[in-house]
């Protein structure tokens, strides 16, 4: 490691920008110029003080990475736990609010993993309230005072977490990413948990290599290998058409929300939207004659993700449409049953001031909890016992898997199909090339046909 004790420091520059002022640290060492940035003068001040401090005092610079050797060895000693807040709080203004939240989940799975002691360890769902709730959630913890119980958790984990350089160990590394594979009950994880939760880490390490805290990626260099993800949906989940319509037909007569909801989960069935695209159809995404075929052209979608996790403070957050950028559109098909099913709730119920189909009963924005305590009755009335009991049509989002299978066996080309789904057509057949109920007796006619025992 190369040393200098040939350091320039110069005074605070200051930027005033259209919404931030920001304020530089510019020093040089053996040569060697090097800056940071800093939102606060005060932040900035206290950085160039610690720089001048450590020349004065004769101490040597880091010619590789400007700083004091103090400093630099401070930092690659950091505990895991700092560690992890500075890359929360990097990461938070980019994320969406469910990755914010997949991200806090990753982060505290493995904060726990890297303790170094049970002694004096408070209650695991303790710990994660004090980390998904507050140390990984900026946006619930800003400006705010953490609870008694909350300051204990993180006392606690403050003295007793690994620094970020033992991540560099295989056993301590392998030992994270088997706790990311069992939930907190202690059962195995779904793979794809396993996966999203993985490529936090992954992500997170990357970050420790860019500030030199690690000297490689420790997780992608490991020998561990993640659960095999299912790649195609359950065909046990798809619906046909008549049973599509006597879930419609249930969900009406469901009280008080039911009647609001038809058109809602019709737009899934018939025009295979997310749940988050359905919950936000404007009027003025709909293109609708009297009768016949209609487009919906699709602009926005708002997932559910609490309110803890979104700018707003609201438990749904307005985003651009999924797999693609902010104002890109997505033109869908309205069929004939569609166009009646959306006219006649325009007709009944309107649209809110703000021009979206779907609210709460008392207004206000259709609340995740509503629509699926609908849908759980809709299917109790419409479907028989051995079929409430089986997989079929059990989530709302079913209701787009069997509108995906339904173009597909129509004989819609799988570009058009994709195009029309919001899916490249390489994840459509992979994923969402499903049969009707029904479909395999039919094939299985024609074989016998083709072999002459028809």
């Amino acid at each position: 490691m190369d040393t200098s004790y040939d350091v320039r420091v110069w005074k605070v520059e200051v930027y005033k920008g259209v919404k931030l002022t920001s304020h530089r640290v510019r020093w040089s060492v053996g040569g060697r110029r090097w800056r940071e940035t800093f939102r606060t003068a005060a932040l900035a001040d206290a950085f160039r003080s610690e720089l001048l401090r450590a020349a004065r005092r004769g101490e040597a610079f880091v010619v590789e990475t400007g700083q004091p050797s103090s400093m630099a060895r401070a930092e690659r000693e950091v505990t895991w736990l700092l560690f992890a807040q500075q890359y929360a709080g990097m990461k938070w203004s980019r994320l969406a609010p469910n990755s914010r939240r997949n991200t806090a989940r990753a982060l505290t799975t493995a904060t726990l993993a890297l303790a170094t002691t049970d002694r004096g360890r408070p209650d695991d769902e303790q710990l994660r309230r004090a980390l998904t709730g507050w140390a990984f959630n900026i946006g619930a913890s800003k400006g705010r005072t953490p609870s008694d119980e909350t300051r204990r958790a993180l006392a606690w984990l403050e003295r007793n977490t690994r620094p970020i350089s033992d991540l560099g160990k295989p056993a301590v590394a392998r030992a994270v990413l088997d706790a990311l594979a069992v939930t907190s009950a202690g059962t195995p994880a779904a793979p794809g948990t396993v996966q999203r939760l993985r490529g936090v880490v992954v992500n997170a390490a990357e970050y420790a290599v860019e500030r030199r805290l690690l000297d490689r990626n420790p997780i992608t260099s490991l020998g561990w290998k993640a659960p095999r993800t299912v790649q195609t949906i359950d065909r046990r989940v798809v619906i046909n058409p008549d049973q599509a319509r006597a879930l419609l037909d249930a969900v009406a007569v469901q009280k008080p929300s039911g009647a609001r909801l038809v058109a809602f989960f019709g737009a899934m069935y018939y025009a295979a939207l997310r749940p988050a695209e359905a919950a936000t159809l404007r009027k003025s995404n709909l293109a609708l004659p009297a009768d016949g075929w209609g487009e919906l052209v699709l602009e926005a979608s708002t997932p559910t993700a609490g309110a803890s996790w979104t700018d707003s403070g609201r438990s749904r957050e307005e985003r651009q449409l999924k797999h693609r950028a902010r104002g890109e559109t997505r033109v869908v098909p309205c069929p004939p049953a569609l166009t009646v099913v959306l006219h006649t709730h325009l007709e009944s119920f309107g649209n809110g001031r703000d021009g979206l189909l779907f609210g709460g009963v008392r207004g206000g924005e259709l609340a995740e909890s509503t629509y699926c305590r609908t849908w759980r009755r809709a299917r109790d009335v419409a479907l028989d016992q051995a079929d409430v009991a089986s997989p079929l049509a059990r989530r709302p989002y079913d209701l787009r898997h069997a509108a995906v299978s339904t173009w597909l066996n129509a004989g819609v080309p799988p570009t058009q199909v994709a195009a029309w789904a919001g899916h490249s057509v390489a994840v459509l057949l992979q994923i969402y090339a499903k049969c009707l109920v029904g479909q395999e007796d039919a094939a299985r006619r024609r074989i016998d046909a083709a072999l002459g025992e028809g």
